[in-house]
């Protein structure tokens, strides 16, 4: 006896079809082409969620720098300032304190000894 494997077959097609909803031309109708899409859209979107961790730090760096900059220090000179003082606070929270409330920043330049 033959298997027939309409119904699963159908529900399993669905379900990728439904994941290449907006897709462009063969991407979001054929069942090949879409696997093909949503397996690279998959792949894509892993990769990308460990790369977006890189920017987001690469962006709080150039903040800081532009802000210690300002006051004429370099990035690096300020990071191994705070690193003497032990003052734990990480770059995402000082470009934050930097672009919302300098004045609280100038203190923690005070607090280093930078200013």
């Amino acid at each position: 006896m033959r298997v027939k494997r309409g119904i699963v077959r159908h529900r399993r097609h669905k379900k990728i079809r439904t994941l290449a909803k907006g897709y462009r031309g063969m991407r979001s109708s054929t069942f090949v082409k879409a696997n093909e899409a949503v397996i690279r859209a998959g792949v894509n979107a892993y990769r990308d969620r460990r790369i977006k961790k890189r920017d987001f730090r690469s962006l709080w760096i150039i903040r800081l720098s532009a802000a210690v900059r300002a006051k004429g220090v370099t990035y690096s000179r300020f990071i191994k300032a705070l690193k003497e003082k032990n003052v734990l606070i990480n770059r995402k929270a000082l470009s934050e304190v930097a672009i919302a409330h300098p004045a609280v920043f100038d203190q923690v330049m005070k607090e280093i000894g930078m200013l």
